[in-house]
C-alpha cells in the first residue's frame, strides 16, 4: 500500500472564478462534474483519483457523473443544502473568520457534551451561542460536539452520517459552525467534534458508487465495515479530520467507536496515520479496557465507560446487559486508581448512557449528584453531559428521521427487540424514534447550574493531583490535600470537606 499522502480531495476553490474538483473513483473508466449547467470532464490522474479546475466559484451547486450515467453528491461534499439526495455545493472555507482557540491541556480540560438540535428550542448552532459564556463561568474549557455531518432527514443523533465533511443544514450548515467555533474561542472555549469513521449511514450506497469504501472481510454493528486498505478511504477520513482542525480550527476531534474501525492489515493502522497528521486534540471512544489508541496509536485520550458503570449499579441496582460484572466499591476505587488518569475520559452520564436506555432516563436527581461528584473530584477528565450541571429531569432519547420508509421501520422494531430482555425496562413503552415528540422531549432546559458542581470544578484547577481512596461498606471516601469528598451509596447523599 503506498503512503502517498493525496491532494485535497472535494471541490476546493483556487482562485476567483476556479475551482479545483478532485474525486477519488476508480470504479468509474470516466467522470465529469456538472456545474453552471454544464458537464466538464475531469482527468484520471492515477491511483483511482479525477481532477479538473473549472469555472465555479462559493455556493455553486454540482454532481459528479459517472461514466455518463448516475450523477451523485461528491463524497468528500463540504455542503449538502438539499440532504443526502441533493446536489453537493461549493464552499469557500477560506473566507471564515474564526479566531484562535485556547490551549487545553489535559490536567485542565473539562468536556460539555451537547447534541445541538436538542440544546435550545432553535435547534442550532447560533443558538448555542449565548450559553458558552454560563458554561465558562461553570468551569467548562471545551464543549465537545456530538456529530455535525450531514445524515438523512432532520433530527438525528448524528452517528449514521454520510455526507462527513458536510455540516448539517438543519444546524446552520457551514456558515453557522464557523460562527459557533469563531465565538466559542472568543469566550475562551475549546471545541471537539464528534466524528464518525467506521461507518457511513444509510445512503452510503450513493458513496460506495465511486469505489471501494466497502469491505466484508468484517463487519460492524451499525453496517458495513470501511475498507482502510484503500488509499483514497483513508484520505477521506483522514482529510476530513484535517478539515475540521484546519479550515473550521476545531481543537480537537472524538472518534467514535474506534473498536470498530478495522485496519490490522496494513503497515501503519489509519488512527495512527492520522494522529500523525491531525494537529489539535486526537481522542477516541473505546468502551472496554483496550488501551491501543493510548499505546499503540498516540491518541491523547480515550473513553472509558468502567467508573460509569460502576457508579451507575451501585446507585440504581440494574445489573442488565454490560452492567453485569459492575457494581462494587472494590470497582470503583480500581477505577480510581488507574495510572495516567487524565488520558481517560469518565462521566456520570453521556449521551449513550443516557440514550441508549429504552426512555432516554436520566439517574434521580440525589444519585446523579453522587455519580457526578465522584467523576468531579476524580483525576481522569471528567465529561458532562448537557444538563447535567443542574441535574437536568428532560430525558435524552433516541430519535430519528430516516428518508427511507424500510429503514425507518427496521431501527422502530430494532429498538423494541432490544429491550425486551431488559428486567429494569419492563413493562416500559420505547418511544418510537421516528416521532417528532421523541425528539422533542428531548430538549433540555437552562437554569442556573448548581453551585456544588461549580465548586468541584474549580477545586479540580487548586487541589494536588494525588488521590487517596477509602472504600467502608457502602461509603467511599475520596481525599486530595485538604479537600475530602464523601459518598454515601445507600443514602444516596454526598459531602464535600475543605
Amino acid at each position: 500500500m503506498s503512503a502517498q499522502v493525496m491532494s485535497p480531495l472535494g471541490a476546493v476553490p483556487v482562485e476567483d472564478g476556479r475551482v479545483a474538483f478532485r474525486v477519488w473513483a476508480p470504479s468509474a473508466q470516466r467522470v465529469d462534474v456538472r456545474v453552471r449547467g454544464s458537464d466538464q470532464p475531469l482527468e484520471a490522474a492515477g491511483d483511482g483519483l479525477h481532477t479538473a479546475v473549472v469555472d465555479a466559484a462559493d455556493g455553486d451547486d454540482y454532481l459528479f457523473l459517472l461514466d455518463g450515467e448516475s450523477a451523485l453528491p461528491d463524497p468528500c461534499s463540504r455542503a449538502q443544502p438539499a440532504g443526502i439526495k441533493g446536489p453537493s455545493r461549493v464552499v469557500d472555507t477560506a473566507q471564515f473568520q474564526i479566531s484562535t482557540g485556547p490551549d487545553l491541556p489535559l490536567d485542565e480540560l473539562v468536556l460539555y457534551e451537547l447534541h445541538v438540535g436538542t440544546f435550545t428550542p432553535e435547534g442550532t448552532f447560533d443558538a448555542v451561542v449565548p450559553h458558552l459564556r454560563r458554561l465558562r463561568r461553570l468551569g467548562v474549557t471545551a464543549i465537545e460536539l456530538m456529530p455535525v455531518a450531514t445524515f438523512p432527514g432532520e433530527r438525528g443523533w448524528g452517528y449514521d452520517g454520510v455526507y462527513g465533511y458536510a455540516p448539517h443544514r438543519a444546524y446552520g450548515g457551514p456558515e453557522g459552525l464557523a460562527r459557533l467555533v469563531d465565538a466559542a474561542h472568543r469566550e475562551g472555549l475549546g471545541v471537539v467534534l464528534d466524528v464518525v469513521y467506521n461507518h457511513i449511514g444509510p445512503g452510503s450506497e450513493a458513496i460506495g458508487a465511486f469505489g471501494p469504501y466497502f469491505t466484508d472481510r468484517h463487519h460492524t454493528f451499525w453496517g458495513d465495515a470501511i475498507d482502510y486498505l484503500q488509499r483514497g478511504v483513508r484520505e477521506w477520513a483522514i482529510q476530513n479530520a484535517l478539515m475540521w482542525t484546519r479550515e473550521y480550527r476545531i481543537d480537537g476531534l472524538r472518534l467514535d467507536a474506534v473498536h470498530a474501525i478495522y485496519d490490522d492489515e496494513s503497515p501503519v493502522h489509519v488512527l495512527r496515520e492520522l494522529r500523525d497528521r491531525v494537529d489539535g486534540l486526537v481522542t477516541s471512544e473505546m468502551g472496554s479496557d483496550d488501551f491501543r489508541p493510548l499505546e499503540e496509536w498516540g491518541h491523547d485520550a480515550m473513553w472509558l465507560d468502567n467508573l460509569h458503570h460502576e457508579l451507575h449499579v451501585l446507585l440504581t441496582g440494574e445489573q442488565d446487559g454490560y452492567y453485569a460484572s459492575f457494581g462494587t466499591l472494590d470497582g470503583v476505587v480500581r477505577e480510581l486508581g488507574r495510572p495516567r488518569p487524565d488520558r481517560l475520559i469518565v462521566a456520570a452520564q453521556n449521551h449513550d448512557q443516557v440514550g441508549n436506555r429504552a426512555i432516554g432516563d436520566r439517574l434521580p436527581a440525589d444519585a446523579h449528584r453522587v455519580a457526578l461528584a465522584v467523576v468531579l473530584f476524580s483525576l481522569s477528565t471528567p465529561l458532562l453531559f448537557m444538563g447535567e450541571e443542574h441535574d437536568e429531569r428532560a430525558p435524552f432519547q433516541f430519535f430519528t428521521d430516516h428518508i427511507d420508509p424500510l429503514i425507518a421501520e427496521a431501527t422502530r422494531e430494532g429498538r423494541k427487540r432490544e429491550f425486551a430482555a431488559f428486567a429494569s425496562f419492563a413493562g416500559e413503552v420505547v418511544p418510537d424514534p421516528q416521532a417528532a415528540s421523541t425528539f422533542e422531549r428531548s430538549r433540555i432546559s437552562h437554569p442556573e447550574p448548581d453551585p456544588f458542581y461549580a465548586e468541584l470544578i474549580r477545586l479540580r484547577r487548586e487541589l494536588p493531583c494525588e488521590l487517596e481512596v477509602e472504600a467502608n461498606g457502602r461509603v467511599l471516601t475520596l481525599r486530595r490535600g485538604p479537600a475530602t469528598l464523601v459518598a454515601d451509596f445507600d443514602a444516596p447523599s454526598v459531602e464535600l470537606k475543605t
